[in-house]
Parts: structure tokens; C-alpha cells; sequence
């Protein structure tokens, strides 16, 4: 019976040059960094007396009704993410964009911006559910993206946002309201904030597709990897835990799963894509 470092090479070999090298990443990458997962534990945040789980907060509803709190808890979010650093996963990834740039593409789940601090490019890195390090008009006067001003702090769990540092997050255009440039839940994907459907183009194209650390609990990635099957692509899940993913590698003709961590298998594949 062949190791799993064996079938890696078997699948990998003869790949067509010219189609797309396409990862897709998820919150367990970022986890290795130290930033704990989106509903994982300390996803929480307390309004008063309410408790509000992540998939309350992180809507448009919700922003309506309390934009300085979904502020403070996203300001607290970012802290939590500059705390950690590129691990070995996200730095193998920037290899291989250099290595082999053309076809290279990576579609990320994760709000941190390790992969673009790692070293990825901007152009090749498609955000799919934004950035936690960026705002944009609440109102839409603009599609256009900016900075969180410099003068607006991370907060901790308790911390409250002061008046003078909320008055910084406004549109610069219009003035108005500004709002964290993430996707909620009661929000859909768009090209034009969020590259989707450049995404799911680099999908369709793809002669491999490596899913590393996400469960799919989310409709675009479950549909890009649903695409790339469809034009018969390598499909490789890296993951310690069960997931649809996994599903999918193990009864896939051209499928596997690595049961373990991306910075224990992400540099070993990409070794083996670098060419």
C-alpha cells in the first residue's frame, strides 16, 4: 500500500503546465499562527447583559442597530490577529508564487492578511470574505477601500471606542459612516469587493486544487472546489479534522487527504508543484 507522501507524487506528476496551481485556504491555517478560529472558543461578545455569538454580530442587521459595537468588537478581532505571524504554510505559499507565477492563485477565507503579510501578492490573492485591516462607506457612495486610520486603537475584550477614535471611522468621500470591508453573514459575494468571481474563474481552470484548514461552511468555497472537480482537477484536502473536503478527496479518483496540519504538508506539496 502506498504512503501518503507516495500518492502526493503519483497525483502530482504529468499536470498540465499550463492550468492553474489554486489553493484555498481556511481558519486552520491562521489557527497554527495563534489566531483562534471565527466560532472557535472566545468568539464571543457581551452587549450589556446580551451575549452575542459571531454569527450575530458579523451581519448587517446587526450593524445597523449597533455600528460602534460591531466596530469594537471587530477593532478587538484585529488585535487578536496582529498577534500572530506567517506560519510555515503561509510562507510556502509565497514560494510558490514566485516559483511559478503564472499559474498560481490563492483564494483565502481568512480576514487576517497573513497570506499578503507572508509575502503573496495582492494581485494573485483573492480575498473572498475581505479584510479585517480595511473600511469602505457603509452607505456605498464608493466601492473603493481604505486604511482604518492610524489614530483608531485594537481593543481589548473590554475596552470601550472612545468618541474621538469612532468619529475616524467615516467614508472619506462622503463622510458618512464607514464599516469594516468583511462579508456578513447576511451578505453575498460580489467581484467587485471581493474578486469572487475571479475566483471561481482560477477554479475552473484549475489542474490542481488544494484545500488546506477550512471545514466548508461556506457557499463559495464548497462551489469553487465543486467546479475545479468538474474539470478535472487534482484534488488535495489537508486537515487534521473530518470535513466535506475530506469526503470529497477520499472517494475522488483523483483525490486525497492529508490528515494533518498545512504547515506539515503545505511545504511538502508545493516542493512538488514548484517544478
Amino acid at each position: 500500500m502506498q504512503t501518503p507522501h507516495q500518492q502526493l507524487d503519483a497525483l502530482l506528476t504529468e499536470l498540465d503546465p499550463k492550468k492553474s496551481l489554486v489553493f484555498l485556504t481556511g481558519a486552520g491555517v491562521s489557527a497554527e499562527s495563534g489566531i483562534p478560529t471565527f466560532r472557535g472558543k472566545g468568539g464571543y461578545w457581551t452587549v450589556g447583559s446580551k451575549v452575542y455569538q459571531p454569527q450575530q454580530m458579523a451581519t448587517w442587521l446587526n450593524f445597523e442597530k449597533q455600528p460602534r459595537e460591531v466596530w469594537r468588537w471587530y477593532l478587538y478581532r484585529r488585535g487578536v490577529c496582529r498577534a500572530g505571524a506567517p506560519n510555515a504554510a503561509h510562507r510556502a505559499l509565497v514560494e510558490l508564487e514566485r516559483a511559478r507565477p503564472a499559474v498560481f492563485h490563492l483564494i483565502t477565507q481568512n480576514i487576517d492578511g497573513l497570506h499578503r503579510i507572508a509575502g503573496n501578492s495582492a494581485d494573485r490573492t483573492y480575498e473572498i470574505h475581505g479584510t479585517g485591516e480595511e473600511m469602505r462607506c457603509a452607505e456605498r457612495c464608493t466601492d473603493a477601500r481604505y486604511p482604518i486610520p492610524e489614530g483608531v486603537k485594537d481593543k481589548a475584550q473590554d475596552d470601550p471606542l472612545p468618541d474621538a477614535e469612532y468619529a475616524l471611522l467615516c467614508c472619506p468621500r462622503c463622510g458618512g459612516l464607514a464599516r469594516p470591508h468583511v462579508l456578513w453573514f447576511d451578505e453575498y459575494y460580489e467581484e467587485e469587493l471581493y474578486r469572487s468571481n475571479t475566483a471561481m474563474i482560477a477554479a475552473h481552470t484549475a489542474s490542481v486544487m488544494v484545500v488546506a484548514g477550512t471545514s466548508g461552511a461556506t457557499s463559495l468555497p464548497v462551489q469553487a472546489v465543486t467546479v475545479a472537480l468538474k474539470a478535472g482537477a487534482v484534488l488535495i484536502d489537508i486537515n487534521p479534522n473530518p470535513n466535506p473536503f475530506r469526503e470529497l478527496a477520499d472517494q475522488y479518483y483523483r483525490g486525497l487527504s492529508l490528515r494533518g496540519s498545512a504547515t506539515e504538508w503545505m511545504p511538502e506539496v508545493v516542493q512538488r508543484l514548484k517544478g
